[in-house]
């Protein structure tokens, strides 16, 4: 499970990689190159529906191995996209890989949290997203030797091409991301092949499969720790997404740290890194501390190291908002478990819930950029503030097992 945990997070970071070497081989502005986050993130929103109806149709591990295929599929179409010249045929690879994630997402999660006691789900899902993280910490490395080998031609040196000559330049850049993701299609779909042999439990209790009463999504809503809980992954992923978007622009001001693009770039991996860390070092701490008092604990901290990002300058505004990684590891995993937590038969409408939330990576960066476009960048920062603000109340009190469920 941790190795299907780590293959996600390598995809989506992969995505990082792309959004330069596509943007330089189309020419595109910057709105259309943010389409490719915009349609991986806006794929969780519109495909977790489906994918809970998958899981309650199939079981985890059935609809695991689809997921796995799914995204074999999508890795596999880039290699039309590359021969297309197209970059929305690009795209509509992308929506079908990052449909076998929001598979793998609503399946795998749960699965993960319920392989076990209770009172451990929150460490054990977060030493499979440390593997996750370490997807991320390697996909930039991997793609920077393989995609972005060559530094492209900027507009004008291609502009200065022969018409034949553009289209001949057009198609071999293309085509540089045909042999990578041909490779991981080839892993994907071993992976796939491994779980359909591997026994493993069922688990089929907590599905629907178990209960012929049909349920609804605002049943699942109805539970006051589900419903705060679906608020707590929007206001995490959006905060997480839009720290990490705008953090080279942020290292590159002036009265921070006044850095080349390249220079900013190692400080977003140790970002990542720090993430990764934070995760192997929460499994064990999840293990002794209560999950929720560690959550608002790790929320606090990130809103210190936020005011200290908004508010100070030079070396202690770039390690504070570098550190913000160390303590963003536990949240997802922990606010996932602690959402589905005795959900029962209604843990995989809760789960398609929490996965459709990560929508906030696709909104929350936009809303930064305006207000940094008013305010300036470094205030800026407020808008994740209040994201982690949300997160120590989820803690605190929002995460509760009521009694009975509620209207809202």
């Amino acid at each position: 499970m941790t190795t299907i945990f780590f293959m996600w997070g390598f995809l989506t970071c992969l995505n990082d990689i792309l959004i330069p070497h596509l943007k330089a081989v189309y020419e595109l502005n910057y709105f259309r190159a943010s389409l490719i986050q915009f349609t991986f993130f806006g794929t969780y929103f519109i495909m977790s529906l489906p994918a809970g109806a998958l899981v309650k149709s199939l079981g985890y591990k059935k609809s695991i191995v689809a997921g796995l295929a799914v995204a074999g599929i999508g890795a596999l179409g880039f290699w039309p996209a590359a021969a297309s010249h197209l970059y929305y045929a690009f795209l509509g690879a992308l929506f079908v890989l990052a449909t076998g994630i929001t598979i793998l997402q609503v399946a795998a999660n749960p699965y993960v949290a319920l392989l076990g006691p209770e009172r451990t789900a929150s460490s054990r899902l977060t030493l499979a997203q440390a593997l996750n993280s370490a997807g991320t910490a390697i996909a930039p490395i991997f793609g920077g030797l393989l995609i972005l080998a060559d530094t492209p031609k900027t507009g004008d040196e291609v502009a200065k091409l022969s018409a034949a000559e553009q289209i001949t330049y057009r198609a071999h850049e293309a085509s540089v991301v045909q042999g990578p993701y041909l490779f991981l299609a080839i892993v994907l779909f071993v992976l796939a092949v491994l779980v359909f042999l591997f026994r493993m439990p069922s688990l089929d209790e907590s599905t629907e499969k178990s209960d012929s009463t049909h349920h609804t999504l605002r049943e699942a809503l109805r539970y006051a720790h589900v419903f705060f809980g679906v608020l707590a992954i929007f206001f995490y992923v959006g905060s997480e997404v839009t720290i990490g978007s705008f953090l080279i622009n942020f290292l590159q001001l002036p009265n921070i740290g006044n850095m080349s693009q390249q220079d900013a770039s190692h400080y977003v991996t140790a970002y990542w890194t720090c993430a990764m860390v934070g995760r192997f070092i929460g499994s064990f701490l999840l293990v002794k501390f209560p999950p929720r008092k560690l959550l608002a604990v790790f929320a606090s901290i990130n809103m210190l190291l936020l005011l200290s990002t908004i508010f100070a300058s030079g070396s202690i505004a770039i390690y504070s908002v570098v550190a913000i990684g160390l303590f963003n590891s536990i949240m997802f995993p922990t606010i996932f478990s602690l959402g589905i937590e005795r959900m029962g038969p209604l843990t995989g409408k809760a789960s398609s819930l929490l996965i459709m939330a990560i929508v906030g990576g696709a909104l929350f960066p936009p809303i930064q950029g305006f207000f940094a476009d008013h305010i300036g960048l470094q205030l800026a920062f407020l808008v994740p503030l209040i994201g982690y603000a949300y997160i120590v109340f989820y803690g605190l009190s929002g995460s509760k097992i009521r009694s009975a469920p509620v209207n809202h």
